[in-house]
């Protein structure tokens, strides 16, 4: 996987992409939204003109929620976007 943080508290899976360009941001944003909509799973987003960050909870939001194959999947496939 990309740079990828995980934190325990709370647990999520963290990672800030850069971009040279407002529009690469752009496309990689468009990208990764209609991945969001084809996998329907919508991570937390937040961006500035040349950097996305992204952080993928648990699917499980309970308070024993843990990170599973099936999160570090999506954060893979989230990587593949940039190829």
């Amino acid at each position: 996987m990309n740079q990828w943080q995980e934190r325990k508290r709370p647990v999520c899976l963290e990672c800030r992409f850069e971009f040279d360009s407002y529009d690469a941001t752009r496309d990689f944003l468009d990208t990764l939204g209609e991945h969001s909509e084809a996998t329907q799973r919508f991570p937390d987003i937040s961006f500035g003109r040349t950097y996305v960050n992204i952080t993928i909870r648990p699917e499980d939001d309970g308070p024993d929620a843990q990170l599973s194959k099936s999160d570090r999947a999506f954060a893979t496939e989230i990587d593949a976007l940039l190829g």
